[in-house]
């Protein structure tokens, strides 16, 4: 089939809804689809290129002011630019990946014209909020509509999805949307096992934090919690990842006196990555606003126990005692706790490890692929169905 995507983050950004939308893109070209992205251009410029079998449109953008990476388009460019596109492949079908200016601009003109079109959602308003200039007795109202909006744009898409049940369940408490589906955003599981396969175990316990360096993802939880340890507790946190806050946790772990227990990594490439998950004993995601988490997905493909914010969606991953434990959000303590509970018993984690393993095999790309085929079949014109059959058996033929 020819897929377009429609997406307002892809990389090089570095977030769980481009990590999706990158590794989505990959997957189905690799099956042999023809798939587009279209996207906010790197640096401005709009460009075309294919990259690994996957054609790149990237519209003319601009930086935004409160976050060094994140760039965003303008409605009077991007709008007609999408229209432009979807005139000249005639997609198959099209899959938005946001409410926002480009996922929007996919789903309005797929209806106007006619193309069947899918819509997931990996929003959650405290994704956004901090980098709104508002005052906090505003967020609410603003969350408010926010949903409101992303119902609204997201009731022209012929199916819905988002990454868990508990993801969909928000989803539709807060809008007007009902049937929603949910498809896991899936990864590559083998890859992080043969990471942890190839580490050497290190000498000191490791706890490893992989992300943004952002407000919602609570990092000076971590730090504080691994400030409580006893002194006589060897440990290190490993934290991957750059972001708005990063000079602000490093002045955090100086003061709290763990220079020489706390590693900031910054961003790192894939290679640095799999090491990372490799040699962590455990990892942690103290982060309140996850609809799925893609990082702790691949901890735990790496055999590893988790210790995570009971919030949203890590429920559905962590279950406490089994793979690890939950906490609650601003509990330092607690945190503390649990996370003490795992580095001091190195039986627990291998046992919680193993448990982790067995628990993500269901979130592999090959099932999340075979989902979202299935649905782009599904959302098809009955006509049209019968014409990319009768198309395929031609294409084997001539194979």
């Amino acid at each position: 089939m020819k897929i377009l995507l429609g997406a307002d983050t892809y990389p090089p950004n570095v977030n769980g809804a481009s990590t999706f939308t990158h590794t989505l893109a990959n997957g189905l070209a690799a099956r042999g689809h023809e798939v587009h992205v279209v996207c906010p251009s790197v640096d401005g410029p709009p460009t075309t290129r294919v990259v690994d079998g996957v054609t790149e449109h990237r519209i003319r953008s601009y930086r935004y002011p409160l976050h060094e990476s994140l760039r965003i388009c303008t409605p009077w460019q991007a709008l007609p630019a999408i229209d432009r596109l979807i005139r000249d492949l005639q997609p198959e079908v099209v899959h938005s990946q946001s409410h926002m200016l480009v996922g929007r601009g996919v789903l309005r003109w797929a209806a106007r014209q006619g193309v069947p079109s899918i819509a997931t959602n990996h929003f959650m308003p405290g994704n956004v909020l901090g980098y709104l200039p508002l005052p906090k007795a505003l967020y609410g109202p603003v969350s408010r509509w926010c949903w409101n909006d992303l119902g609204r744009v997201f009731s022209r898409a012929d199916a819905i999805t988002a990454p868990t049940p508990l993801a969909v369940q928000v989803m539709q408490d807060n809008t007007v949307i009902t049937g929603a589906r949910a498809i896991s955003c899936g990864i590559e599981t083998d890859k992080y096992w043969r990471a942890t396969q190839a580490a050497a175990a290190p000498m000191t316990p490791t706890i490893l934090f992989v992300g943004r360096l952002d407000a919602e993802k609570h990092v000076d939880q971590l730090i504080k919690a691994v400030a409580r340890f006893p002194l006589d507790r060897p440990v290190r946190l490993e934290i991957v990842g750059n972001g708005d806050r990063r000079a602000s946790l490093e002045s955090l772990a100086g003061r709290l006196g763990l220079g020489d227990r706390v590693r900031f990594l910054g961003f790192v490439d894939d290679d640095e990555l799999l090491r990372a998950y490799g040699r962590a004993s455990v990892f942690c995601m103290p982060g309140v606003s996850e609809l799925q988490s893609i990082v702790t997905l691949e901890a735990m493909s790496a055999g590893k126990p988790v210790v995570a914010a009971d919030a949203v969606a890590l429920p559905h991953l962590v279950h406490p005692g089994e793979n690890g434990w939950l906490f609650t959000p601003g509990n330092i303590d607690e945190l503390s706790d649990r996370l003490l509970s795992l580095i001091a018993d190195p039986a627990l984690r291998r046992r919680m490890g193993a448990a982790s393993r067995k628990i993500v095999e269901k979130h592999s790309i090959g099932a999340t692929l075979d989902a979202f085929e299935g649905l782009y079949r599904q959302v098809q014109p009955s006509g049209r169905l019968v014409s990319l059959k009768k198309h395929r058996r031609f294409s084997r033929r001539a194979a």
